[in-house]
């Protein structure tokens, strides 16, 4: 019998500063693998992410579905940082912290007395992570902005989107999910495994907009083939060839034809019978416009159903384009365990399988300073100290 393990980051401590989309997503990837994580919210209004958007459908109360699936199993804790009573707080629960992560504009953090140079001296092994749309220097650092401008800024937005149209806005947040979360992980994480090994913590400084940047490898790669920016919707990657783009189908659906490999596109052409097709499978200007006209031709005569039957046993990279109520009873997604069942909504599983690791939601998303009295008690304040704290509204 196998002996049961403790999930990868148990016993690590963080405090979670950061609302809405980009910190919260990075935090409740450490509390799946089993942090402790403390969402730290103000006295007022807290995480805006708490009624953004419509109150979820199947469950009661106020909480919105978006604050449900980004904040499970975490716990929480409301204080008021703008008193110096509740920097005081602060500063002591760092003292049993290994992790402190922050997504306001370069420089709150140090006005109210809680950065990283004086966490430190009290603290050396904190790891303090900031989380920024442009990081903690350079000239735009103090600038206001949200994901649009980041990719924008980064090089990105120009290439999404049809030839001859403008750029479209994509219905996922590129730079708050690859740059504001996940990126924040690979430096903190590292970051943590270096303090457990010298005793010294380090700053982490996350921009979203240079993790969008960092991460723009095709765009790049276009431009050095080219020594000119890559044409909007006409790249290799974008719709520039005839085997790797969407097609429209005969009831409005769409099917993505990845057949990038020319194993792949001599199926496709088989297949759909137009052998003719063969040679022109990376072909650009004139003849692949004219090849991917002739292949949209085919694809708008029957609907997404009759193709996902006639693909399904033909392995050359085509797939139907699946709505998010589709994806979430897609076959493969269910087999990998990727949807569960919690606080009354269909939430994503973590997207990684670790062996001797089995993911649980051991809390759904909490309330308002939920936990306020379990995490002071734990920092040493006794019931007088945490009544006299809830009181003066510093809790």
């Amino acid at each position: 019998m196998t002996e049961s393990r403790s999930k990868p980051l148990a016993g690590l401590r963080v405090l979670d500063l950061t609302r809405l989309l980009p910190g919260p997503v990075a935090t409740q990837h450490l509390a799946d693998l089993g942090a402790d994580v403390v969402k730290i919210e103000d006295t007022g209004e807290g995480d805006y992410a708490r009624s953004m958007g419509a109150p979820s459908v199947k469950s009661a109360g106020e909480t919105s579905a978006f604050f449900k699936l980004v904040n499970r199993n975490k716990r929480a804790l409301r204080l008021d940082l703008k008193q110096p009573e509740g920097v005081a707080v602060f500063r002591r629960l760092t003292l049993l912290a290994d992790v402190v992560i922050e997504g306001f504009r370069p420089g709150v953090m140090d006005k109210l007395g809680i950065g990283y140079a004086a966490l430190a001296e009290i603290n050396p092994r904190l790891v303090f992570c900031s989380i920024s749309g442009y990081g903690q220097s350079g000239p735009y650092a103090q600038r206001a902005g949200h994901d649009i401008n980041y990719i924008g800024y980064a090089g990105v937005l120009d290439q999404i989107g049809e030839a001859g149209r403008a750029p479209a806005v994509p219905n996922f947040q590129i730079g708050d999910l690859l740059g504001g979360a996940l990126m924040p992980l690979v430096g903190l994480l590292a970051a943590v495994l270096d303090a457990r090994a010298t005793g010294r913590g380090r700053h982490v400084d996350v921009a979203m907009t240079d993790a969008v940047f960092a991460h723009a490898v095709f765009p790049l790669a276009g431009l050095l083939a080219r020594l000119a920016p890559p044409p909007r919707g006409a790249d290799l990657l974008s719709g520039g060839v005839p085997c790797y783009g969407v097609y429209a189908t005969a009831d409005g659906r769409y099917m993505a034809v990845g057949a990038l490999e020319k194993k792949f596109w001599e199926l496709l052409c088989d297949t759909l019978g137009r052998a003719d097709l063969k040679p022109f499978h990376l072909a650009f200007g004139a003849k692949g416009e004219k090849t991917r006209a002739e292949l949209s031709a085919v694809f708008a005569s029957q609907p997404q159903s009759h193709w996902v039957a006639r693909f399904a046993d033909i392995d050359c990279c085509v797939t139907p384009v699946l709505t998010i109520n589709e994806a979430l009873d897609n076959e493969q997604l269910q087999a990998r365990g990727m949807v569960v069942e919690a606080d009354g909504i269909p939430q994503f599983a973590p997207p990684y399988k670790l062996s001797d690791y089995e993911f649980s939601i051991e809390r759904n998303a909490p309330a308002p300073g939920q936990h306020s009295e379990d995490i002071l008690r734990e920092a040493g304040f006794d019931a007088d100290a945490i009544d006299n704290l809830r009181q003066r509204g510093i809790i």
